[in-house]
């Protein structure tokens, strides 16, 4: 794959993640209004008191290291069940508001494909 395509998809995925992360750690941007099924899954979640800070915690962690390059190959496969519940919440609950987790699935998989010599051994 293009090293220049990575890249690209690396420092984007890194961006989306570093900004909403730390936005679940310190609070900088407002969550969108939700209702219905949506409302009620963030709901709970937010609900058990810790889900969206160790979700902030993952998500800001791996950002930053997709940003500076270094353990890429982890962090691309620790984001890749994030990303699909990402996708899904999104297909499933709430349509509206859903481009920016489809682009972070797409960005993710290119990632995962772009690596994917790398994971051969966690697939034996």
């Amino acid at each position: 794959m293009n090293s220049k395509v990575i890249l690209v998809a690396r420092i984007l995925l890194g961006l989306i993640f570093t900004v909403f992360g730390l936005n679940k750690l310190i609070g900088f941007m407002d969550p969108p209004p939700m209702d219905g099924p949506a409302g009620a899954f963030m709901g709970a979640m937010g609900a058990t008191g810790y889900f969206f800070a160790f979700l902030g915690i993952v998500e800001a962690a791996t950002g930053i290291l997709l940003l500076i390059g270094k353990y890429t190959r982890l962090a691309t496969i620790v984001l890749l069940p994030v990303t699909i519940n990402i996708a899904l919440f999104h297909l499933v609950l709430a349509p509206a508001g859903g481009v920016p987790g489809y682009l972070s699935l797409i960005l993710n998989i290119v990632l995962v494909i772009a690596y994917k010599d790398d994971y051969e051994g966690l697939l034996k």
